[in-house]
């Protein structure tokens, strides 16, 4: 039970249900790193055989193998011999069960999720290179563990991935179907689970919550009006020349966009700020839109495809410039609303009146791991308590090229240290219901297959 209740609260876990099927199984071999620091020398891959019998499948020694001297090398601990018979003994169990939610996923007809197949495939060949300085050294580790080409070492990546995923698929689908349903666990059960595993669980890193009110730079009104003396050219040339509009916003545009024509690629509704979204949805193919204004300055937009509840579209922006008097009066509104807020001004209409929800802020940060925010923001938390409003900050606003000013209060704080029964209480709940209506579900399988195991490690022999 332990390393399934590790990785929940760790993050690891693949499925909610941990069983060690869910999660083992055809792991990814991956590159090897340094070797185990342990004691007991892992065993090599040349000797065959087969481990187990599952269905018309086999699972060879050498997965076997294989798979245990992964789980090492990715931190399992073996000390003794003891130890490596229970590990080979642990990991035979997973490649078992995890062909028989393979083969149940064939029967029932269920497909890899494509998408988030492709994701775990790119994300996994990404981690494992990154673990090398270079493309020779990342070879060299794969001959090493045994593979002739980078294509032969993704090739089998791809397929376990692919394995991997139809267990998921498979374990959804009997949930969505009413055929994995919880299993009650008592206050007693979680208790026994936390105690029993908690010398080993991992310290829980610091966390803040916060509430704030950020603060743009804005523009000035005579800037404004330049913008809009520019954008009103603009709009006049297009007029003339409405053919031109690509190259015009190659020319002048003033966002991401520009070296693309101004492309926007396909949108659905509620995707941009209302007053661009509107207009957008309301323009016929091919026509060029008056000027809209939004907080990030001056649009004309053109649609050029449409298609059931979304568009293709252009646009020119003419932002209006900011410099550091605009910044210095953004630093001066932000004091005035945190001396407002710490004078009992509401939270919620400070927030209605001056948030930048242009920007995309949460308003709210319920919980968040301190070491992950940024900079910023970890030097102004810095000795602050629960409660306090904290001086106003900057924030580099890499769009505009100046900073926002973060008025905040600390709403939730939390030291790093160990957790506690009533922290992951609910969390062991759910992961031992799902782990027993796991057990359920593979005892079912293996009643209705047939499944013969005819390896044993203690004797290191295989049975006929």
């Amino acid at each position: 039970m332990m390393p399934r209740l590790l990785s929940l609260l760790t993050g690891a876990a693949i499925l909610a249900a941990p069983l060690s099927v869910t999660l083992a199984q055809d792991a990814p071999k991956p590159t090897p790193k340094a070797a185990a620091a342990d004691t007991v020398q892992p065993k090599g891959l040349p000797v065959d055989g087969i481990a187990a019998v599952v269905g018309d499948q086999v699972v060879l020694v050498s997965e076997v193998l294989a798979a245990v001297n992964s789980a090492r090398s990715a931190g399992a601990k073996v000390t003794s011999a003891e130890d490596l018979v229970k590990l080979e003994q642990e990991i035979m169990q997973q490649l078992v069960e995890a062909e028989l939610l393979v083969q149940k996923a064939k029967e029932l007809k269920v497909e890899p999720n494509e998408a988030e197949l492709q994701r775990s495939v790119d994300d996994n060949e990404k981690q494992i290179r990154g673990q090398f300085k270079t493309e020779a050294e990342f070879k060299a580790a794969l001959k090493e563990a045994g593979f002739g080409t980078v294509d032969e070492w993704r090739t089998l990546q791809n397929d376990q991935l692919k394995r991997r995923n139809l267990q998921q698929e498979v374990v959804g689908k009997l949930k969505r179907d009413g055929k994995m349903t919880a299993i009650n666990v008592t206050e007693a059960e979680i208790t026994e689970a936390f105690e029993a595993n908690r010398a080993k669980l991992p310290r829980k890193e610091a966390r803040v919550g916060l509430r704030q009110v950020v603060i743009a730079t804005k523009p000035s009104e005579e800037s404004k009006k330049k913008a809009r003396a520019k954008i009103d050219s603009i709009r006049v040339d297009l007029d003339k020349h409405p053919e031109d509009f690509e190259n015009i916003a190659k020319k002048e545009s003033m966002d991401g966009t520009k070296e693309l024509g101004g492309d926007l690629g396909w949108n659905r509704r509620g995707r941009m700020v209302p007053e661009f979204d509107r207009m957008m949805f309301a323009l016929n193919p091919g026509i060029i839109s008056p000027v809209v204004e939004t907080a990030f300055g001056f649009h004309i937009i053109r649609v050029d495809r449409v298609q059931p509840a979304e568009v293709k579209a252009r646009h020119i922006l003419i932002r209006p410039t900011v410099d550091t008097s605009d910044e210095t009066r953004a630093k001066a509104l932000a004091d005035s609303i945190a001396t407002a807020w710490r004078a009992g001004g509401s939270f919620d209409s400070l927030s209605v009146k001056y948030h930048d929800n242009a920007g995309g802020e949460d308003k709210t940060i319920p919980e968040y791991p301190r070491s992950e925010l940024p900079e910023p923001y970890r030097n102004a938390l810095e000795g602050k308590k629960l409660g306090d409003i904290i001086d106003p900050f900057p924030m580099p606003d890499p769009s505009a090229g100046v900073s926002k000013f973060i008025v905040a209060q600390v709403t939730f704080l939390d030291e790093a240290g160990e957790y506690t029964l009533k922290e992951v209480r609910e969390r062991l709940r759910s992961q031992l219901s799902e782990e027993r209506s796991m057990r359920r579900l593979i005892d079912t399988l293996k009643k209705q297959t047939y499944v013969s195991v005819r390896y044993d490690p203690s004797k290191q022999t295989v049975t006929p």
